[in-house]
Formats: C-alpha cells, sequence, structure tokens
C-alpha cells in the first residue's frame, strides 16, 4: 500500500474517531479540545462548515461531479444530525424540521440529482432473436 494511501485511510480514521469520541463521551471528548469557554464550539462549528463548503467547491471546480454527489450525499448526515440535536437538546420539533429538515432535503435532492446526473450508461439488453 502506497505511504499516502495510509496516511488518507489516518485521516478519515481521525474524523471517525473524534466524531464518536464527541457523540458517545462528549464531556471527555470536549476536556480533551481544550475549549474551556463553550462559546468556542461556535468557532469549530463555522470552521467546519466552511471547510465543508470548501470540499464541495474544489469539486465542483474540477469537475468532478459525480464525487461531488457521493460527498454531498455523506454530508446530509450534518442537517440530519443537527435536527436531532436540536430535537434532543431543548429545541422544538418543528423548529428542527423547519430549518435542518428542510436543509436536509435539500442536501439530498442535490446529491440524488448529481448522481442521477453522472450515473454510468446503461447497455442495452441484449435481443433475442
Amino acid at each position: 500500500m502506497r505511504f499516502n494511501t495510509i496516511m488518507g485511510w489516518l485521516v478519515v480514521a481521525a474524523g471517525f474517531y473524534f466524531g464518536l469520541s464527541y457523540l458517545l463521551n462528549g464531556e471527555a471528548a470536549a476536556a480533551g479540545f481544550g475549549i474551556v469557554d463553550p462559546a468556542g464550539y461556535y468557532v469549530v462549528k463555522g470552521v467546519r462548515d466552511i471547510a465543508y463548503a470548501l470540499t464541495a467547491l474544489i469539486l465542483l471546480l474540477m469537475g468532478h461531479r459525480r464525487a461531488l454527489g457521493w460527498v454531498v450525499l455523506a454530508d446530509a448526515v450534518i442537517p440530519i444530525g443537527d435536527a436531532l440535536a436540536v430535537i434532543t437538546h431543548g429545541g422544538t420539533v418543528g423548529y428542527a424540521l423547519m430549518v435542518h429538515g428542510s436543509a436536509a432535503v435539500l442536501v439530498l435532492l442535490t446529491a440524488g440529482l448529481l448522481l442521477l446526473e453522472t450515473a454510468p450508461a446503461r447497455l442495452p439488453a441484449p435481443q433475442a432473436h
């Protein structure tokens, strides 16, 4: 296996590790992050949203529309997770669905359109004579 591939897998694993750490034991993960003031998490949220946008922008500008479709599909987890966070942390279901649910639908629709647009061509079925 190539070194760059190994490093790529390490980046993926780190993202899953840190993300799951916050979901499964948020207080311990937060302490390990180093931010004492909870308002510091606004910066974290903002930076992560910008990083997502830059990822999508790079794929869009490079013309990698199929890869963009898959990335957008994977990132539909973001508004779905945001809706669940609102519902389970004091927000209303109506607000969660109106803001984050509608965003999830838009993201999923966009992913679907991108993936359909770039779906591999199917060969016609052989005809029996």
